[in-house]
C-alpha cells in the first residue's frame, strides 16, 4: 500500500522561485547556512561532523543513495519557506487544491444500492475548507489515517453527493488500497 502524503511540500511543489540546489555539496553548504552549523546537520542527516565539512569543501561529490535520499529531502522541507506558506495561505482560503488519487473507494449507504468498494482513478478539485482543514491536521500532527479520513470526507461530498445534489442518504465513504495520492494547486 502507499503511503497516503498530505505533506505541504509536495502540495506546492510547484510553487518556488528558486530552483533547489541539485549537487550534493551545495546542498550541504545550504542545510549547513539554515541550521547554523556542520554539527547540527551531521545530527540531522545521521553521518559524521567530518563528513559534513567535506562536502562543504567540495572534497565528496557523490552521497551513497541513502544519503542523497535524506539530504534531498531535508533540503526540500526547508526550500524558501515564505513562498510554501504563501501557496499554502492562498490554497486554504481561496483557491482550494487538487487530489489526484488511484485508490479502491467505496461507501455504505442505505441497502438496495450498489455500494462495493472498487478500483478509482480520481482526479478532484477540492474546495478551499478541505485544503485547510489538510493543513490544519498536518499541522496538528494527524496521523495518516487522520489524514485519509479527512480525504474521504472530503471526497464524499466533493465526488459522491456532489455538493448535496446527489447521494444524501450517503453515510461514509472508504478510501483503502492507496496506490497514488497527489496534491496540487
Amino acid at each position: 500500500m502507499a503511503r497516503f502524503c498530505c505533506s505541504s511540500t509536495r502540495v506546492v511543489r510547484g510553487k518556488r522561485t528558486l530552483l533547489v540546489p541539485k549537487a550534493a555539496p551545495a546542498q550541504m553548504r545550504y542545510l549547513v547556512r539554515q541550521l547554523g552549523g556542520t554539527r547540527v546537520v551531521a545530527q540531522l542527516l545521521r553521518i559524521s561532523q567530518r563528513t559534513v565539512e567535506r562536502y562543504v569543501k567540495n572534497q565528496i561529490k557523490k552521497p551513497r543513495p541513502d544519503l542523497a535520499a535524506r539530504l534531498d529531502r531535508e533540503v526540500k522541507a526547508r526550500w524558501q519557506p515564505q513562498v510554501r506558506a504563501k501557496a499554502r495561505q492562498k490554497a486554504a482560503t481561496t483557491s482550494g487544491i487538487v487530489i489526484d488519487t488511484r485508490a479502491r473507494i467505496g461507501y455504505t449507504a442505505p441497502i438496495g444500492t450498489t455500494d462495493q468498494d472498487r478500483l478509482r482513478h480520481l482526479t478532484i478539485a477540492l474546495p478551499p475548507r478541505y485544503a485547510a482543514r489538510l493543513f490544519d491536521a498536518q499541522e496538528q500532527g494527524a496521523t495518516e489515517q487522520r489524514l485519509q479520513e479527512l480525504a474521504a470526507e472530503a471526497l464524499k461530498e466533493v465526488y459522491f453527493q456532489d455538493g448535496g445534489r446527489r447521494a444524501g442518504s450517503l453515510e461514509e465513504v472508504r478510501f483503502t488500497d492507496i496506490e497514488y495520492l497527489e496534491f496540487g494547486l
